[in-house]
């Protein structure tokens, strides 16, 4: 009688090489942009970090990115836990910009000026105790989160194939994101939308495209909820 092995735990195809398969790149070509909506919140509130860290840093991209239009005398660590991961990010190492394969919570002395989150904490299965573990590693944090739980997603097909093949384990909508972080013992300073549906690489719909182009403007919010296509920016203390 032949069995079916079991799938690998979504929490676990980082480390095992399942998500490499399916992500050769890790998603290194949406790093540019991005790295764009990150500069985009640290310019309008006048921060000037000198250290940054990015925790689940991917293949890197979005760092070095970053390096390229910061001032020269900041410093850029990455975190990863997946050695697939590591082997692409290390290939981007500099004088300025190291990556550690370390889980950054086991990290008692390290703290920063600001610590990047970009599209992260859906991938982790306690994300308010990680949350809370990683509150005082920096004073500024950055969150991209998705938004996945739409009115739209409700009704056809909730959560999609593609989002579990990301490995998402939890999916967000604008008020549970915000009200998470504050659980978790942050302040929000600021947060708006970052439009993957204008994001080159985003592959969508016309239909459903043309849709969220006509309805985000009347009202951001409404828009987001039904149709999605757009992720949170957060800049919290």
């Amino acid at each position: 009688m032949s069995h079916n092995p079991a799938p690998i735990p979504k929490s676990e195809m980082y480390a095992s090489g399942e998500y490499l398969k399916k992500h050769p790149t890790w998603q290194a070509e949406d790093s540019e942009w991005k790295a764009e909506q990150i500069l985009k919140m640290v310019n309008n509130h006048d921060l000037m970090p000198q250290t940054i860290c990015e925790v689940g840093c991917g293949a890197g991209e979005i760092l070095r990115q970053l390096q390229a239009n910061m001032a020269e005398d900041c410093t850029f660590v990455g975190y990863e836990i997946s050695p697939q991961a590591f082997e692409l990010c290390n290939k981007r190492a500099n004088k300025r910009l190291r990556f550690e394969i370390k889980d950054i919570t086991q990290e008692a002395d390290d703290s920063f000026d600001l610590l990047l989150f970009i599209d992260v904490i859906e991938h982790i299965e306690d994300y308010m105790g990680f949350l809370r573990s990683v509150r005082t590693k920096g004073r500024y944090k950055i969150f991209h989160i998705p938004l996945e739980f739409t009115s739209m997603g409700a009704l056809i097909r909730w959560p999609q194939a593609n989002w579990e093949d990301l490995g998402h384990i939890h999916y967000f909508m604008k008020d549970t994101a915000l009200h998470s972080l504050r659980d978790a013992g942050y302040t929000i300073i600021d947060c708006f939308y970052t439009l993957l549906f204008d994001n080159p690489s985003s592959q969508t719909l016309l239909i459903l495209k043309f849709l969220r182009k006509v309805t985000f403007p009347i009202s951001n919010d409404l828009s987001v909820r039904l149709f999605g296509g757009c992720e949170l920016l957060v800049l919290a203390e």
